[in-house]
């Protein structure tokens, strides 16, 4: 079983690395140019720092710890879930700013400790989702000028 978390490590590390290709491949493969600059950047890091932890877990270089039990992987698969439905659906049909907002109250209140009964911890919630909107629409919108997927709301 000691070679669980080195595999976990290694399957883990090269989705990420996959992952990080396509998007850097679109990135540097659609239109507007202009519109994709931030994207390329960030892609680019992205795919430089994944290759290198992969290439780290292949080589047996990487302190991996004992891996994920069962449970851990239990508590993640609700986000995930979240994340794929916002990735392949709900960022489009949406729009970016919206589905963002939804998915960010939907992941906080998911893993919150905080109890689900009270009222201050719902507006406590509430109050950090609307943070986060400012602050993304402030970034992509203000900051960036970078062009999200416009649908329903905004």
């Amino acid at each position: 079983m000691t070679d669980l978390p080195r595999s976990q490590h290694i399957i883990a590390s090269g989705l990420v690395a996959a992952v990080g290709v396509a998007v850097a491949y679109i990135s540097y493969t659609q239109k507007p140019a202009d519109a994709f600059l931030f994207p390329r950047l960030i892609s680019t890091v992205f795919v430089v720092l994944a290759l290198w932890t992969f290439g780290k877990a292949v080589l047996g270089r990487t302190k991996v710890g004992n891996g994920l039990s069962r449970e851990a992987m239990i508590n993640i698969l609700p986000g995930f879930i979240v994340a794929l439905i916002y990735v392949f659906w709900a960022a489009k049909a949406l729009g970016f700013y919206t589905a963002s907002t939804i998915a960010f109250f939907i992941l906080l209140t998911l893993y919150d400790p905080a109890p689900h009964s009270e009222l201050r911890t719902w507006i406590k919630r509430a109050i950090i989702t609307a943070g986060f909107l400012v602050v993304m629409y402030g970034l992509f919108a203000l900051l960036l000028n970078v062009f999200t997927p416009k649908e329903i709301l905004f």
